[in-house]
């Protein structure tokens, strides 16, 4: 797959995949292993369930966590659906932060992910 736009796609989709469609395994299998991980590891601590910010108490804030969380592609959509209905006590949990943290973090790595494997096709990165 010579596509750039087709492989950017692909990567922002699904992370990893932008490096597989390359025929890079190893590099596909860290660096998409890596985010899936903090995806699972944010879900477990309730991560999901984190409310962020709303627009009108820290407008840049706010926006920040969406734009991060929405970097992960599929990952953000699961993570929307599951955190649909969030039960009372979810803000008790210890680790909730933490897991919002994660869920960033992973969309932030996944959109240099899709930099680094848009690179690697244009031959500017070995």
């Amino acid at each position: 797959m010579d596509n750039t736009i087709s492989t950017g796609i692909a990567a922002w989709i699904f992370p990893g995949a932008g490096y597989f469609v390359q025929k890079r395994w190893i590099r596909g299998a860290v660096v998409g292993g890596a985010i899936w991980t903090m995806f699972i590891i944010a879900i477990a601590s309730g991560g999901h369930y984190y409310p962020g910010l709303k627009f009108d108490e820290g407008a840049l804030l706010y926006l920040l966590n969406i734009f991060a969380r929405l970097g992960s592609g599929l990952i953000a959509v699961i993570s929307y659906t599951i955190g649909l209905n969030p039960p009372p006590d979810a803000a008790g949990m210890a680790t909730f932060e933490y897991g919002g943290r994660f869920l960033e973090v992973a969309g932030l790595l996944n959109y240099l992910a899709v930099i680094d494997s848009i690179d690697l096709l244009k031959g500017r990165k070995e």
